[in-house]
């Protein structure tokens, strides 16, 4: 019974030193007799007991690390507090297990003085500006050196870049002078558009004031000269009445008895005026004449 027993147990410990069931995203790294022999990959494995044996464990997940805070020093001798997050994974568990006694901090290490290096290149004000670059600058230096260690550094972040206290009061002084300023300029460029807007609207008020008194004149001017072309019309319509009268038979004689009636029409309105003296013609047979003298020129007019 006590050989069952002990046939027993030592069949559980056979079998559980010789069957290995890896996780999923995990990789185990054998030895065999203290010498590397082959990476198990997940799910299940069989080894041989008591000479196969798991040296070392590795996940293949992307591992998040932070970095620890350190003071960096810029191109103009400014101190820096600067903290990373670093994202790396394993991708080489054999390299992981013999390349570094403790891949974790040589990475860890790596990012800080490639963080102090790039940072020493950059001067205050363009390490806020970068930080894009600084990230691809220091992930671009850690991974050339963890391929030894069969890590894969995928990407650097930095969290937080602190200057000194009186840094950070003349950088908000700076900050606010030249919100002032640009509150200056917005300013004067809203008078200056004030003014060329009162401008501008003077100038074409007057355009279409000096617009309208042309149009005036011109409106004017064409009804003066419509006026003087309908009395001339008019006139002429007259005249041509008054010719086409007088050659009709009589017409002289009546032409005759009214510049008589004129002309005592004349002397008559003379007479009426506020004056003592009247000059009277000492020939009356000058009136004649003048009417002979008026035929003379209708005749002319009808010939």
């Amino acid at each position: 019974m006590e050989i069952a027993v002990l046939i027993l147990v030592i069949a559980v410990i056979f079998i559980t030193r010789s069957i290995k069931v890896v996780p999923q995203q995990n990789a185990w790294v054998i030895e065999r007799l203290g010498k590397y022999h082959g990476t198990l990959a997940p799910g299940l494995n069989f080894l041989i007991p008591f000479i196969d044996r798991v040296a070392y464990k590795h996940s293949l997940k992307e591992i998040p690390m932070d970095v620890p805070s350190q003071v960096c020093i810029t191109r103009d001798n400014t101190q820096l507090q600067v903290d990373g997050i670093l994202y790396f994974q394993v991708t080489d568990p054999m390299r992981a297990s013999y390349g570094s006694s403790n891949y974790i901090m040589a990475v860890t290490q790596l990012s800080q003085t490639s963080l102090r290096s790039v940072i020493g290149k950059l001067e205050l004000d363009k390490t806020f500006e970068e930080r894009d670059i600084i990230n691809s600058q220091v992930v671009a230096a850690i991974d050339e050196a963890a391929l030894n260690w069969g890590v894969k550094v995928l990407r650097y972040e930095i969290k937080d870049l602190t200057p000194p206290k009186e840094i950070l009061h003349a950088m908000q002084s700076q900050i606010t002078a030249e919100r002032e300023k640009r509150a200056l300029i917005a300013a004067s460029e809203g008078r200056k558009q004030e003014q060329i807007n009162i401008a501008t609207g003077e100038r074409e008020a007057f355009i279409a004031r000096s617009e309208g008194e042309k149009q005036a004149a011109i409106n004017n001017a064409q009804g003066e000269a419509s006026a003087i072309m309908a009395v001339a019309e008019a006139n002429a319509k007259a005249i041509e009445v008054v010719a086409a009268a007088i050659s009709q038979p009589g017409g002289a004689q009546a032409v005759q008895l009214k510049v008589a009636e004129k002309a005592v029409e004349a002397y008559s309105s003379v007479a009426n005026k506020a004056t003592t003296t009247l000059i009277v013609p000492s020939n009356m047979t000058e009136v004649s004449s003048l009417i002979t003298s008026a035929m003379k020129m209708v005749q002319a007019n009808k010939a």
